[in-house]
């Protein structure tokens, strides 16, 4: 073991931004925008000349502030900004006036608001010094130089006309009198034409989050248009957002530094959301949940829905919040309990006005009722009495619209959110109209709770899904760092989007920073799922890592990130504590904390050759979540490790405890470095608490986990010499619950030819400097040290790895043997040299079997290493290896997701082979670590399986799995048992914290030999990752043995 040390990873300075030289594209999406000129090909911008951008100023304001946009984007990524020039604009000013309009009418409104409002924003119309090339913008039927192409045949829309959010660009000769050539972008509607725009920003190589990441453009002399047509068809899903929630302490103390209080309190208005807005828009999205812990959207700035409107932005609540009202609204204004069958009367015009304000807007209106502050209704609650709340909201809808321009309310987007207790309703047979959108939810931790079924698929209202990147609840909050597993967001959204939950997607994000990454993939997902197949996320992260800090080191970030999200996706950080990985069972704790400092260690190297432009980014993005995540399991698997050590009386205990000390030091400096980040643009975004949770609930102070130290000053009674084996807690000299009796005695876990090696610890437990050796008499042992020094200093403990040269053992062959570890000094005043009894049995697989081999009594398979497949009598559907989709490696699962339920005969069966050479029979197994026996049944073996956290989807077609050993009967099982009124299921707190469902079966055993596992997935959805057969071997952990060695 290398000495103890305290070390720091260093936190470099991080400079003021500079330019940097990369190409960067759209993500996923197709190029028409290149950096060198080709045939046909438009210069947009060169030398100092830069783009013009013609728009029409009766366009949408989203329209004209995007083409605003773009053109500053031109400036940022060349060094000059482009122009924009506005037809039929008699406004001298260059800016049309505001009109308050209709979404609904279809008049768009003037464009002054959006550029005005804020006092943040303006553009200038004055054209660069030398011109660039033209693009021409604008939305179909909006726009007089769109529609003039179109009539001209200058232009084809016809395959987005009349679409929702759709886009074509191409090269025009001649598109208007004075104008050679054109790059133009028509929309189909407003948010077509956003997006058309946007797409080019990005492509040049201007990030969605480069202000709310600080990702910077990436520089470039020339932009051509290249010579060819993109049609974007509509998105995959309709509406698509996210949920600023559980948004204290960071988020509100960054608004309340930034934007200080209104009458109301923290000021949540447009001058914050206004950079939200766009951000939404260029990641292609179009719908936000606003904040609502403690604020009102619509009052603490009047503003701020007029500007939502302007931007194109889709306003909704969360699912607590019905007809567009805040929940602090009724504390404000309400009057009265929050009770539809005691207070109807007070909450009707509650309603009426949520609706009024909302009716020149474009938005989704949550309907129903839930308890006042994101809790469930009364006790007893009716079905009837919802279906009479909604039936009153749609009364409601009808009366305020239809005094408008909308004659039928089923026009009105609505949503009806299916909730934790609220799914209990509907399933309770709660009638909802069909032009309500069904939104389907997760179980707060990235397990959809259920799909469209049936009938439910051909609703007009259609369905979607509300997803958690954030939480606040059972079985403990995550609102930190990024914790998710993005092969799992795939899985997930691939299963709502192929099961007909299309209409909206929307996920809660808590503070927005530090999600960027999955936010990103997510909203990817939404716009083109089809463009993104299991195989895809390490494709994805790499294209991400090229937009954000440039091609040069996106291979290396994007593998960097695979394996982040895989380490963090294992188990949220606000549930790992110090007993969560086994110190002393298959190196777990070390071999865990050995990864997270490897890819620190590459974070670190990729910061450190970046430009200074974009360390920012990248120490937000990747080294701080990283670094933070290191920092965070150093604490705790060094808590356990201290807590061991003292228990074992080890003299480096206090060594640790200091250890974890300065990393508790650490954690709070790189949270203030994150903080003061930029001159502090961030302030307040790190204060999350993380450290020191007792229950669900936050921690309302940083608080380490318990400590313990020991008497340096005086020596054990058993000496100055300590040793401890793996598997065991227990120490030698002396005795203690793990090992009482003073027998003086322990027992390393048997070697063999298909495990690894086995470790020693030699630990100074004293005062005195000591001399150890290791007296063996079996020459074919082999230690890694044999002798060493131990100091009193608490610096010098050793562990030895002890193997075997299987050449020199007789095959077959079952032999232990007895080493004496001896010190210098004496061992106190009654005990005598400790002894550690090594086993060591030279097996051997026959050389023509193919397969795992059972190594320690046990054999572990990660389920994408099967022998072979059999295929079942259901040809239509096969096994597909879904890459990261696991706490180690990956999953398995059926695919197509919408197959029917199958049996053993009809599924295909994963087939395993593996090989044995323990006897069972005698129904006694030696306990190695204790010198002690215990009783089982003979001749017997379980089999669990590792099976990834979905959950049962359809009501009446549970997750279900059927298993066989050799030519035994196969065993189906159903493994998540579902509960009435909308409950998780049984066993739900446990599977979710952990992050897997164990199941385990037990089998007949035939003895040693050649054995064959077979695994049926019964229905979609199922996610095998791992098979562990276990002899009477398998220790505690939480990841379970490692894989098994495969001859």
């Amino acid at each position: 073991m290398r000495d103890i040390e305290t070390t720091m990873i260093p936190l470099r300075p991080l400079f003021s931004l500079l330019s940097v030289a990369s190409t960067a594209l759209a993500i996923g999406q197709n190029a028409t925008v290149a950096f060198n000129a080709s045939a046909g090909s438009l210069s947009l911008a060169s030398g100092g000349s830069s783009v013009q951008i013609m728009a029409d100023s009766n366009d949408w304001p989203a329209a004209l502030k995007a083409a605003h946009d773009l053109s500053q984007d031109f400036g940022r990524v060349t060094g000059t900004n482009g122009s924009l020039i506005l037809s039929n604009n008699s406004d001298t000013s260059g800016v049309p006036a505001y009109n308050a309009g209709s979404y609904f009418s279809g008049n768009p409104n003037n464009a002054s608001m959006i550029f005005n409002i804020t006092g943040l924003t303006t553009f200038a119309t004055t054209a660069p010094g030398a011109k660039g090339g033209v693009i021409i913008a604008g939305t179909i039927g909006n726009s007089s130089l769109i529609d003039t192409l179109i009539q001209s045949g200058k232009i084809d829309v016809s395959a987005i006309n009349g679409t929702w959010e759709a886009f074509t660009s191409t090269v025009v000769s001649n598109p208007m009198e004075g104008v050679d050539v054109a790059l133009v972008i028509a929309g189909s509607d407003r948010r077509g034409t956003v997006y058309g725009l946007y797409d080019v920003s990005e492509q040049i190589g201007v990030s969605p989050w480069y202000f709310w990441a600080d990702s910077p453009p990436h520089k470039h002399d020339s932009i051509y248009a290249m010579n060819t047509t993109k049609i974007q068809p509509s998105p995959s899903v309709k509406y698509r957002g996210f949920f600023i929630n559980d948004e204290a302490p960071a988020l509100t103390g960054y608004v309340n530094e930034k934007f200080g209080f209104n009458e109301y309190g923290s000021n949540y208005g447009a001058d914050f959301y206004h950079t939200m807005f766009e951000l939404l828009l260029r990641l292609r999205a179009n719908y936000l949940w606003p904040a609502q812990w403690n604020s009102m959207f619509n009052v603490d700035d009047p503003r701020s829905q007029n500007m939502a409107d302007a931007y194109g932005i889709v306003m909704g609540t969360s699912h607590t919040e019905p007809m567009m009202r805040s929940t602090k609204e009724w504390s404000e204004f309400g009057n009265g309990t929050w009770s539809w069958s005691t207070n109807n009367a007070s909450i009707y015009p509650f309603f009426v006005e949520g609706a009024e304000r909302l009716r020149p807007y474009e938005g989704v209106i949550t309907m129903g009722m839930r308890g006042s502050g994101d809790t469930a209704l009364s006790a007893g609650i009716e079905t009837e009495l919802l279906e009479n709340v909604v039936s009153t909201q749609r009364d409601i809808l009808a009366q305020v619209f239809g005094n408008a321009s909308v004659t039928d309310p089923t026009q009105i987007p609505q949503m009806w959110c299916l909730y934790k207790e609220v799914q209990g309703y509907y399933e309770a047979g709660m009638t909802v109209p069909e032009d309500i959108t069904l939104l389907w939810t997760d179980d707060n931790w990235g397990n959809i709770r259920r799909l469209p079924v049936g009938n439910e698929t051909s609703r007009s209202g259609g369905a979607g899904v509300y997803y958690h990147f954030d939480y606040v609840g059972d079985p403990r909050d995550y609102k930190w760092i990024n914790t998710v597993l993005n092969q799992k967001t795939w899985e997930q959204m691939h299963l709502a989007y192929e099961r007909e939950a299309r209409n909206i997607w929307v996920v809660n994000v808590g503070d927005l920073k530090p999600l960027e990454l999955p936010i990103s993939h997510f909203f990817d997902l939404a716009y083109d799922i089809d463009r993104w197949d299991k195989d895809s996320t390490s494709e994805w992260l790499e294209l991400w890592a090229a937009r954000e800090f440039g091609p040069e080191v996106a291979a290396q970030t994007g593998a960097l990130m695979n394996t982040y999200s895989l380490l963090a996706g294992r188990r949220k950080f606000e549930e790992v504590d110090p007993n969560t990985f086994s110190w002393i069972n298959y190196n777990e704790a070390n071999n865990v904390l050995a990864e997270w400092t490897a890819i620190q260690k590459t974070a670190q190297s990729i910061l450190d050759k970046l430009p200074a432009a974009t360390q920012p980014a990248f120490f937000e993005m990747v080294y701080h979540p990283v670094t933070a995540a290191r920092t965070y399991y150093d604490i705790m698997i060094s808590a356990a490790k201290n807590n061991v050590y003292a228990q074992q009386g080890r003299t480096s205990t206090n060594a640790i405890a200091q250890h974890v000390q300065n990393q508790f030091t650490y954690d709070h400096q790189l949270s203030k470095s994150y903080n003061q980040l930029l001159g502090g643009k961030w302030n307040h975004m790190m204060d999350q608490t993380h450290i020191g949770y007792q229950y669900w609930q936050q921690p309302m102070r940083q608080a380490l986990p318990p400590l313990q130290c020991v008497q340096m000053a005086e020596r054990g009674l058993t000496g100055d010499l300590g040793i401890a084996v793996e598997g065991s807690n227990a120490t030698v000299p002396g005795d203690d619950r793990f090992h009482s009796l003073s027998s003086m005695t322990l027992y390393l876990p048997t070697l063999d030819p298909y495990g690894p090696g086995r470790w020693i610890d030699v630990f100074h437990s004293g005062t005195q400097k000591l001399t150890w050796n290791v007296q063996s008499s079996v020459p074919y042992l082999n230690f890694t040290q044999k002798t060493g020094t131990l100091s009193p200093n608490g610096t010098t403990d050793t562990r030895i790895w002890v193997s075997v040269d299987w050449s020199k053992v007789k095959p077959g062959a079952i032999n232990s043997t007895t080493i004496n570890i001896t010190s210098s000094t004496d061992y106190g005043t009654q005990y005598s040299v400790p002894k550690v009894v090594i086993s060591y049995n030279n097996t051997a697989a026959p050389s023509n079997f193919t397969g795992f081999v059972e190594s320690d009594r046990t054999v572990s398979i990660e389920a994408e290493h099967y022998s072979s497949i059999s295929n079942g009598g259901n040809s239509s559907v096969s096994y597909e290896v879904i890459p990261g989709l696991s706490r180690t490696l990956s999953g398995v699962t059926l695919f197509p997701v919408t197959a029917d339920s199958l049996t053993p005969a009809t599924a295909p069966a994963l087939e395993y082979d593996f090989y044995t050479f323990s006897n069972l029979s005698s129904g006694v197994l030696m306990d190695q670590n204790m010198g002690t026996s215990s009783k089982y049944t003979p001749n017997t073996v379980n089999v669990t399986l590792f099976l990834g956290t979905s959950l049962n989807t359809i009501p009446d077609r549970p997750l279900r799995y059927a298993v066989q050993v050799d030519d035994q009967q196969p065993q189906a099982r159903q493994y998540i048992f579902d509960q009435p009124q909308g409950a998780n299921p049984t066993g739900w707190l446990t599977a979710v914290a952990d992050v897997i469902w164990y199941n385990t079966t037990t089998w007949n055993y035939s003895g040693p030999g050649a054995h064959k596992l077979k695994i049926w997935e019964l229905e979609p959805g199922v996610v095998l990752q791992k098979v562990v057969v276990d002899l009477g071997g398998v220790r505690k952990s939480y990841l379970g043995p490692p894989e098994s060695h495969r001859v």
